[in-house]
């Protein structure tokens, strides 16, 4: 079995405009993505979906566009979609960095190979370590207090465990928000806060310590990218654990937040670290340093949503008991594209079992939004 072709179908979905999110990086309203498809010659066909978002990865849904068609399909037609290492070997020796648009590549490889082997793509990650269904948390944007008081309501009503704020602005602000969704949650209910790299690392101690009150659970990324040393300084200062985000999108990466003992847990997804076997990898080797994991959200469609649930349902370290990630993406948008989409209900995602990703795309919606 061999790549024939690899197809591009950029698309603009909106979000609904009660779940509208809003954080340090800013307002995001809109989302573009990439869907690609992998032909083979044995008329197998995957899908991936490349989540692009400039502020986030430097990607774009052209630019993405533009290295599949000119640069990394002529490097991978011909080749084998079951050699994952070696296609992912190709595309790294071929472009640096983008690392959504590589995993939407691989992931769609990995839809190939389970349905030619008539499995879902946990089995063949290993099987199954936990159910098929898993609780998520909310990420509450860096409203202001009124809607902040509303959409935590909201949020504990549908029973949610976890709330994480989006903080990283004006620290007061920030805290007033903390505080008020504390306040709606209850002593027992789990708070995150993630300043998407918005603070340096003394406004980030202060802002915490002046939060002590609230019982804070984990803070996340609250410092900026690169910056390995603020972190750590963060974690050496303030009660709550700290994982690591927006700092980490390769096994280089991942290194060095443990070699510096920066981080508690990390949160990793196969956008961000270029693919699902790349995910798996930095998943693996945070547990053999005694490091937990979790899943984040780059506001996935359908198709890398089920990705990430194969990875977190094939992962023993990808730790959602104790850190529940963000697999609600889907759910955000107001259209989906899967004729079979995955379940959604309140915090609790469900995967299938069918073969590969599990995921029948609606290609007249995916036509209807194109860009």
């Amino acid at each position: 079995m061999k790549i024939a072709k690899i197809e591009t179908y950029p698309v603009q979905i909106p979000l609904k405009p009660q779940r509208r999110m809003k954080s340090s990086l800013g307002q995001h309203n809109v989302s573009p993505y990439l869907i690609v498809k992998v032909v083979t010659d044995t008329g197998l066909e995957g899908v991936g979906e490349a989540t692009v978002m400039p502020r986030w990865s430097g990607e774009t849904v052209w630019s993405a566009e533009a290295l599949v068609k000119h640069i990394l399909a002529p490097q991978l037609i011909g080749r084998d979609p079951e050699d994952i290492p070696g296609l992912a070997y190709a595309m790294d020796r071929t472009a640096q960095h983008n690392w959504f648009t590589k995993s939407a590549i691989e992931m769609a490889c990995w839809d190939i190979n389970g349905k030619a082997a008539g499995k879902p793509v946990y089995e063949l990650l290993g099987g199954a370590v936990r159910p098929l269904t898993f609780r998520c948390r909310f990420s509450l944007g860096a409203y202001e207090p009124d809607r902040a008081r509303r959409r935590a309501e909201e949020l504990v009503a549908e029973g949610f465990e976890t709330i994480k704020v989006k903080v990283g602005g004006d620290p007061a602000s920030d805290i007033e928000r903390v505080r008020i969704v504390r306040e709606v949650a209850g002593p027992d209910r789990d708070i995150v806060i993630d300043a998407n790299c918005g603070w340096d690392a003394e406004t980030a101690i202060s802002a915490c310590h002046e939060m002590r009150d609230l019982n804070i659970d984990v803070f996340e990324q609250p410092t900026p990218d690169g910056d390995y040393a603020a972190l750590a300084r963060v974690r050496r200062k303030i009660e709550p654990e700290v994982m690591a985000d927006d700092i980490c999108f390769n096994m280089i990466h991942a290194q060095e937040l443990i070699r510096n003992d920066c981080c508690d847990v990390i949160s990793l997804y196969p956008g961000k670290q270029g693919g699902i076997q790349k995910c798996v990898d930095i998943i693996e080797f945070a547990e053999a340093n005694g490091v937990a994991c979790s899943i984040g959200s780059n506001l996935e469609w359908d198709i890398a949503t089920a990705a990430m649930g194969h990875v977190i349902v094939a992962c023993q370290n990808m730790q959602v008991e104790k850190y529940p990630g963000d697999v609600l993406g889907p759910d955000y948008h107001e259209v989906r594209i899967a004729k079979n989409p995955i379940q959604i209900e309140g915090p609790l995602v469900t995967i299938t079992d069918a073969p590969g990703l599990g995921i029948d795309v609606d290609w007249d919606v995916v036509e209807q939004h194109r860009m």
